[in-house]
Order: structure tokens, then C-alpha cells, then sequence
């Protein structure tokens, strides 16, 4: 529809009372809307020409005063051979003023293919067939049904040119080639299929979503059928990646508007919706596309036509700044300034202070883990090197020379790392030392799993060494020594010289030491990511050799090999007295202290007996344990419990976050179907369970009343251990934290937003009794009759980055909670789904409108359920650290991430990367599963 100059008068929709003539051009029939005249009305020529148009403006919407020739606009176009182009859109009257609006026809008429291989030649008569269509459009787009026009502003404008992107602008013009590659290799006889369209485009994985498209585009050009050429494509893709926001905001419209009609009816809504939400795996959404249509027409459609018009989605997307979700308060000058910069480190020209600043600061970095190995390394070279000078006098060097001095080096590294190894997995001591000492601020506790490996590390080079040198060195030299060679070494070999290796494999030494070595060699391979987590594929009988229970029960083994390894310090060839056998001596205190640690588990777990008071099933393959807080337990959020059921196996103990707060009165944890043990403890425990009923959470719930009782009394028997240090309960020493949880890896800092909802509730219960904490100390968690320790945090950021909808559900209680409680702006929650294509790309459009939409009305996001507003795709983490590092200058922020270790390097190396360029330090801190 046409807009009437500077009078910005409004053109009928098709509705209005005015005429509609019909001319005839070369026997297709177009349709325009009002009074036509001029040229036009005649045959078309194939040389083509110039030729007018005069289209009527309605009564009402003609500007009072206005001549008679001030009704009309007149439309010039350029008909030449196989195009059509809009010369001028101007007031009949002659003023020389035109319409803005109709650069987007202009535009799209004046293309003309450039292929000089196209196959068919377009007709005039499907040009200006074409022509009415885009009137009939341009109708809808002006008219604004008596309503002002949508004020542009300049953060609106912006915001809008970052959506309905179905083509980024690096893939417009430049990535023509490729998709010209793809339709050479996809095309079958010079035409590409419809099902193959997303593919040769770029939407391989949006099929459906493509499909419409490739109907909307059709329809607009009049293409029949389920093909197009090269030259078709080449238009379709010149459409599809114009940056012009009004261009894309047509051909989103078009993909609605599948009648072609300029409006857009309830059923239309619906379907788009319903194809969105399919492209970007939104399960719920898809469910309830009919409710969310029936909202978008009472929003947008309030006079009940039964439809709305292209300016209404305008509206929707224009107006969606306003609905942003809060991103903190900061000076937004200085955040563009910081957001423009990419504050990585200059590289210093100068080798020397290259190479020394790049010291400097890994030393700034990992100066705990580095004279923390700096004296286990020096400990073992010491070791090494006494035994290794203490056989070089003896007398057995003349016979087996620097062999057996390496072999007892070696050996006597392996007796201190055997009995190292121990340590690290003592947990209860371990906990007890994080909690109760001031060693954390020297030792890394966080990094015990890690020391264990590395010990490991070091065992596997010990027993090669010593095997190495034996089985290759030692005894070849003995066994081909001369007999007066042989006499001092009687004492230790006997009489007569061994013959062959079978005398060193009988001896109690000998098989002694290969069983070790068998057994450790099974353990270490188990334990390897590789086997641990089933990434390799292995046939037939061989499966059970890959995942947790092969790993944890060849990791048991440990305890035979401890048993030899104390056999085969005994029983020693060339020491005779028992002071000089100290294998004992080093693994007594270890073995003592992780005996006692394992009984006192045991010990703990059987009288600790735990009430199962609910269970609920999840999507995503999630199940909640809530069980009954047993008397004088008590943790710190960000600590971890061992849950064992009998009913899956009496032995297994698996660690998992306790997502429960300390001042709760039960212990809950959320666990996720990753291994053979969690599957089967679904299974157990999904018999015992229903369906959901009364709108609960949860696929399949079953729990206890306010009574006591439960409707399914037949709970698996469950046992749980600790609680245990984690990194992620240091949070409190830090005033200001960003937590990041890489799904199931939110567990423990949910636990953590709970904690600090709970003291800031405490807070506002002694502030209303008059009690007044320390100014700017906002989770003092200190009020009248309050024992707890004050909390220093001030500051929380929270990034929940997942795959699925449906994993929103897992902690939609807690996340509503914070949004209500947090008055004071201390936590800001971020949930990112990465199912849903990045904000801006046209196939997330709607589920954007239909958010924003939602979140206003109802206070709901539409992806996640809670309160909280989702974000698309996956975070910006250096733009996440820009703005942290602005906000808190001179600050030190702890930085703490659970999930898989896919992430872990890059958030590590922006904390480093940040706590180098800016004043703003980042301590990070990593949980890895």
C-alpha cells in the first residue's frame, strides 16, 4: 500500500469501498486496489517503455483541503524485456516528494539476474503479475490503520538491524561461491529440489524451517513447483541476504502470510510458531503454540479483525529493547569503550622480556601448583640420587654396574609415590584441612584429583625404569658373569649362579613383581578418559571393559597390589637386613590413614540412615534426590555427598553436588544419566514413581506428605557420605563471584544462589526488627540470635549455559525464588540455552517477539518457565569478563565453573588474560566430572 507524500495518507487494504478494476495484460489478469488510470491500461511492448500509474487514496485518509489530483500517487515504471523497475512514486500533483518505503519495491524489482545460463526467460505478464502482488504488499506495509507510525528510535534501529538475520552480512555477496559449489554438486538436471534448499544455502540443519522459506520466495516470483534454476537461486539469495531490516522484515512476513493476502490470521501464527519452536528444539513451545498464538492476536490484533499486518510485527520487534532482561548498572560510555577493546596481551618485541613477563605471570598464576610439584620433584630426585650413590659403593656394581644403581633408584621413588598416592584421595582429611587449617591459602586443595594423576604419572616411570633395567641389564649381566665375579654376590643369589631368567620369574621377588605390574598396568589403562567414559567403542564382551564400573572396579585392585608390594619389599635380593627393607616404612602411616578414612565411611554411612522424602524424574535424563538431613550433619554450600543404593550395587559410592542449602532441612541432589550406575539408578528408581499430577514438576514424582507417609512406601534403601570440599565453597571469600555452570554442572551453584537468598532473607527479618548490618555489607547474614559467619560476597553472577528446554525445569523453584527475593540486585542470573539459534538469526526471531511478548505480560520466559529471562545460543564469555572487569575495578573476583572440561581452557585463559590487562583480578577455580 502507498503512502501519499508529505500528507501521509493511508491507502485501503482491499476492504475499503473504492472500485477494484481488472486490466488485462497479455492475458494475465492483475489486481490493483483503487481507481487505476493512465498508460498502464495499454498492451506491453517488448522493447518496453515507461508507463504510469494513478491509484486512489481513500476519503477519509485525504488530507483536508487537498486538490483533486492531490488523491492520487503516481507510480512510473521501466518496463524492459524480462524486468520491471520502479522509476518514481510521487504525488500526481507534481510535487517531487516520495515515499521512503518504496526503496524496498525499487529494490527488489530493479535486480535482474546475472547468469548468463538461465534457462528460462521470465515473461512480462509474470513481471507485472508480480508487480501487483508487491503493491498489494506495500499496501499492507503502509497502512497503519489509523495508528501512528513506529518511532525508530536509534537503539530501536539498532537493535532491529540485529534481527531476522537468515544470512549473516560475511555470508551476502562473498557467499554466493559456496552456495553456487553446493548447487552444482546438489542440482539433478539444472534444478535444485525444495528438499535440498536449506543444505545449499547453509540450513542443513533447518530443513522445515528452510522449506518455508523456500515457499515464501516462490511465492513472491510466481515459481511453481518443488525446483528452482541457478538463476532463481541466485535471486532467492540475494533476497535472503539483504541488510536491509525492512527487506528481512518482508520476507519473514511473507513466510507468515502463506495466502499471500498482506495479513496474517491466528492459524498462520500458529504454524510459524509451531515450525520455530521445531527449529529450535523447543519441545514445550511446540506444545503450546496454539496458546501463544492466541496471545500474540490478543496483543496485537485488539480491535478483533481476525488478523494482523506487517507493521505489527514491526511493533513487536522495535519495541523489544524495553523488555531487555537487566545486565547490571554501569556507566554504558565506558562499557562500548570496554566492549570495543580486546584487551588481549601485547606481544613484547623483545624476546627476553617476552619470555620473562610470560614467567612472571604463570608464576602469578599457578604458584601454588608450582612449589607444590617443585618438592615432590625434588623428593624423588633426592631419593633417586641416594640410592643410586649408595649402590654405586657396593659391591654388587662390579657385576651389574649403573643398572642396579638406576633399578634401587628408581624402586626407592616408587615405595615414596605408592605411598603418596594415598593422600590425595583421603577426603575426610583433606575436607578437614581446607576447613579448619590455613594451609588452603598455600596448598591447592582444589587440585588433588589432579596430584593423584600426576603421582600416577610418576609410578608409571618409576616401574618402567626399575622393570626396564632388571629384566634387560641386571640379570643378563649376572647370569653371564664369570665365577669369580659371581663369588660376592652368593650371599644374595646362593651358591650356584642362576642359569636362566625362569630362577629370577619362581622366586618370590620375581612373580611378586610382575602381578604388580599386570595389575597396575589394568588399573592405569582403565582409568584413562578413553576407558572411563566409554569413548571408545568396543566389541561385543569387550563393552564392559569401557565406563565407571570397569574403571572403579579395576581401581579397587589396588588393595592386592598393596598386599605384593609389601611381599616383594621383603623379600629383596640384595638386602638381607630387615631395617634396610623400608617398603613398610613408607606405606605404613599412608595406609593406616586411608584404612581408617574408608571405615570410618563405612561406619558413618550405616548408622546415618537417610528418609527418602521425594524423587522426581526430569527431562534432560535428570532425577532429584531429596532425602531427610540426618542429625549433626552439616555442609557448606558447594560441597559433595557418596550416594549409594543396594538396590543398583553394595559397593559403588558416586559423588554428587548437593544443590541444597545448609539452612535446609533436607540434603537434595539433582543427578544425571551419564553411566551405566546412574542409568540403572533411574531405572530403580522410576518403578517406584508416577506421573505428575496438580501441575508439579517433574516427568515422574513420588514423595512423602506433610504426614510422614507416602503413597509408595517401597524406596530403594539409600546411603549417602559426607560432606566433602569442593572448590566451589570458597565462594565466600570472594566479594563479588561469577559462577558457571555447564548443565548438570549448575548443582552446586544452585546450592550456593540458595545460600545467598537465605541470608539475604535473614537480612531483611533483622532489619525489620531494627537491626542494621555493616553499611555496603549487603549478605552479612548476621541479624539478632544469628550465629553465622558473615558473608563477604556482594556481588553474584550466575551463567547457566544448556542444551535442552527442559533442563530449566530442573531448578525453576530456585530460580523464581531469587528473582523474587533479590530486591537488592545482588545476584544476576543468566540462563542461556543453546538449542536456540543466536538472537537475531531469523530462526529464532519469533521465539524472540513471543518471549519479549510473554515476559512483559505475564512476567514469564517462555524457553525456561521461571522468571528469569533466557538467552540464545551461548555466551560471549570475553564480552562477560569486559563488563565483570568494569563494573569491579580493583577488585578480585573468584570465577568458578563446573561441568564438562570443554570450557575449562578458555574461561582459565580469559581470567588469566583479564587479571593481566586490567586491575580487576580473577582467581578461577575449576570442577570438572
Amino acid at each position: 500500500m502507498l503512502r501519499k507524500g508529505a500528507e501521509d495518507s493511508r491507502l485501503g487494504s482491499g476492504h475499503s469501498s473504492d472500485a477494484v478494476e481488472m486490466e488485462s495484460f497479455g492475458g494475465d489478469r492483475v489486481a490493483f486496489s483503487g481507481p487505476l488510470s493512465g498508460p498502464l491500461s495499454g498492451p506491453l511492448n517488448k522493447k518496453g517503455g515507461k508507463k504510469s500509474a494513478r491509484f486512489n487514496i481513500p476519503e477519509p485518509m485525504t488530507a483536508a483541503g487537498a486538490g483533486d489530483d492531490d488523491a492520487y500517487v503516481e507510480i512510473t515504471l521501466d518496463v524492459r524485456d524480462d524486468t520491471v523497475a520502479v522509476h518514481s512514486v510521487k504525488p500526481a500533483a507534481g510535487g517531487e516528494i516520495e515515499d521512503p518505503e518504496m526503496t524496498l519495491l525499487a529494490r527488489t524489482l530493479e535486480k535482474r539476474s546475472s547468469s548468463a545460463r538461465s534457462s528460462l526467460i521470465r515473461s512480462a505478464s509474470s513481471r507485472i503479475r508480480q508487480v501487483s502482488q508487491e503493491l498489494r504488499r506495500l499496501a499492507s506495509l503502509t497502512k497503519r490503520s489509523g495508528q501512528a507510525r513506529i518511532d525508530r528510535s536509534k537503539s530501536a534501529a539498532a537493535h532491529a538491524l540485529k534481527g531476522l538475520k537468515f544470512i549473516t552480512k560475511t555470508d551476502g555477496a562473498a557467499g554466493w561461491p559456496a552456495v553456487e559449489k553446493r548447487f552444482d554438486g546438489l542440482a539433478v538436471d539444472g534444478h535444485l529440489p525444495r528438499s535440498l534448499f536449506g543444505q545449499c544455502i547453509g540450513m542443513k540443519e533447518s530443513k522445515e524451517f528452510a522449506g518455508e522459506l523456500f515457499d515464501a520466495l516462490a511465492r513472491r516470483r510466481n515459481i511453481d513447483g518443488d525446483s528452482i534454476t541457478k538463476s532463481e537461486l541466485r535471486e532467492f539469495w540475494e533476497q535472503i541476504s539483504d541488510q536491509s531490516f525492512d527487506s528481512r522484515l518482508q520476507t519473514f512476513f511473507d513466510m507468515v502470510d502463506k495466502n499471500a493476502d498482506g495479513r496474517i490470521t491466528e492459524e498462520e501464527v500458529k504454524e510459524i510458531i509451531a515450525l520455530s519452536a521445531s527449529a529450535n528444539r523447543l519441545s514445550k513451545i511446540q506444545e503450546q503454540s496454539e496458546e501463544y498464538a492466541r496471545m500474540i492476536m490478543e496483543e496485537l490484533d485488539p480491535d478483533n479483525l481476525g488478523y494482523i499486518e506487517i507493521y505489527n510485527l514491526e511493533t513487536l520487534l522495535l519495541q523489544a529493547p524495553s523488555q531487555s532482561v537487566r545486565v547490571g548498572t554501569t556507566n554504558s560510555r565506558n562499557l562500548s569503550q570496554m566492549l570495543s577493546q580486546k584487551l588481549k596481551p601485547t606481544i613484547e618485541p623483545n624476546p627476553v622480556r617476552r619470555y620473562s613477563q610470560r614467567a612472571k605471570y604463570f608464576l602469578e598464576d599457578n604458584w601454588k601448583r608450582v612449589w607444590v610439584i617443585a618438592l615432590w620433584l625434588g623428593v624423588c630426585a633426592g631419593l633417586f640420587t641416594w640410592k643410586f650413590i649408595d649402590y654405586r659403593h657396593r659391591a654388587v656394581f662390579h657385576v651389574m654396574g649403573y643398572c642396579v644403581c638406576s633399578a634401587k633408584g628408581a624402586a626407592e621413588t616408587l615405595k615414596f609415590n605408592m605411598a603418596l598416592i594415598l593422600l590425595p584421595v583421603c577426603r575426610n582429611t583433606i575436607t578437614f584441612l581446607r576447613n579448619k587449617t590455613k594451609l588452603p591459602a598455600v596448598v591447592p586443595f582444589d587440585d588433588n584429583l589432579n596430584f593423584h594423576k600426576v603421582v600416577a604419572v610418576g609410578i608409571s616411570v618409576g616401574v618402567g625404569i626399575h622393570a626396564i633395567t632388571h629384566l634387560t641389564c641386571d640379570f643378563p649381566r649376572l647370569l653371564h658373569c664369570s665365577d669369580a665375579a659371581y663369588v660376592p654376590m652368593k650371599r644374595f643369589f646362593g651358591d650356584s649362579r642362576p642359569d636362566n631368567y625362569w630362577w629370577f620369574v619362581r622366586g618370590t621377588e620375581g612373580w611378586t613383581g610382575i602381578v604388580m605390574v599386570v595389575l597396575m598396568a589394568v588399573a592405569f589403562t582403565l582409568a584413562t578418559p578413553w576407558f572411563r567414559r566409554g569413548r571408545l567403542r568396543l566389541p561385543g564382551p569387550l563393552s564392559r571393559l569401557t565406563g565407571f564400573n570397569a574403571f572403579w572396579y579395576s581401581h579397587h585392585l589396588f588393595v592386592v597390589v598393596y598386599i605384593l608390594l609389601i611381599i616383594h619389599g621383603f623379600f629383596l635380593y640384595l638386602t638381607k637386613e630387615w631395617y634396610k627393607r623400608t617398603t613398610w616404612m613408607y606405606l605404613a602411616v599412608p595406609m593406616i590413614l586411608y584404612a581408617s578414612e574408608r571405615l570410618i565411611r563405612m561406619f558413618r554411612s550405616s548408622i546415618r540412615a537417610v528418609k527418602i522424602l521425594k524423587v522426581a524424574v526430569y527431562p534432560g535424563n535428570v532425577m532429584a534426590l531429596h532425602v531427610a538431613k540426618p542429625q549433626g550433619f552439616r555442609y557448606r554450600s558447594g560441597q559433595y555427598i557418596f550416594v549409594n543404593c543396594k538396590a543398583v550395587s553394595p559397593f559403588q559410592w558416586h559423588p554428587f553436588s548437593i544443590t541444597s542449602a545448609p539452612q535446609d532441612d533436607y540434603v537434595s541432589v539433582h543427578i544425571r544419566t551419564l553411566g551405566d550406575w546412574t542409568r540403572q539408578l533411574k531405572v530403580v528408581f522410576s518403578e517406584v514413581c508416577q506421573r505428575s499430577t496438580d501441575g508439579k514438576s517433574g516427568l515422574l514424582r513420588a514423595e512423602f506428605d506433610g504426614d510422614g507417609r507416602s503413597s509408595n512406601p517401597s524406596f530403594p534403601r539409600v546411603l549417602i557420605d559426607g560432606p566433602y570440599g569442593a572448590p566451589a565453597q570458597d565462594y565466600k571469600k570472594y566479594e563479588v563471584v561469577l559462577l558457571v555452570g555447564l548443565g548438570i554442572g549448575a548443582t552446586p551453584f544452585i546450592s550456593v544462589l540458595k545460600d545467598i537468598v537465605n541470608n539475604m532473607k535473614r537480612l531483611e527479618a533483622g532489619e525489620a526488627d531494627g537491626f542494621s548490618p555493616p553499611a555496603g555489607d549487603i549478605e552479612a547474614g548476621r541479624n539478632r540470635g544469628s550465629s553465622a559467619s558473615a558473608f563477604t560476597t556482594r556481588r553474584a553472577y550466575f551463567y547457566w549455559v544448556t542444551r535442552e528446554q527442559g533442563s530449566f525445569e530442573w531448578f525453576r523453584g530456585v530460580m523464581n525464588e531469587v528473582a523474587e527475593t533479590d530486591r537488592r540486585g545482588v545476584i544476576e542470573l543468566h540462563n542461556y540455552c543453546t538449542s536456540v539459534y543466536e538472537e537475531g538469526d531469523a530462526r529464532s526471531a519469533l521465539i524472540a517477539m513471543l518471549q519479549s511478548l510473554n515476559h512483559a505480560k505475564n512476567g514469564v520466559d517462555v524457553v525456561s518457565g521461571t522468571r528469569v529471562k533466557s538467552h540464545f545460543a551461548r555466551p560471549n564469555w570475553r564480552n562477560v569478563f569486559k563488563r565483570i572487569a568494569l563494573t569491579h575495578r580493583d577488585q578480585r573476583v573468584g570465577v568458578f565453573y563446573c561441568g564438562a572440561a570443554t570450557l575449562t581452557k578458555e574461561l582459565r585463559q580469559l581470567s588469566q588474560d583479564f587479571s593481566h590487562k586490567t586491575s580487576t583480578k580473577f582467581d578461577f577455580h575449576k570442577e570438572n566430572f
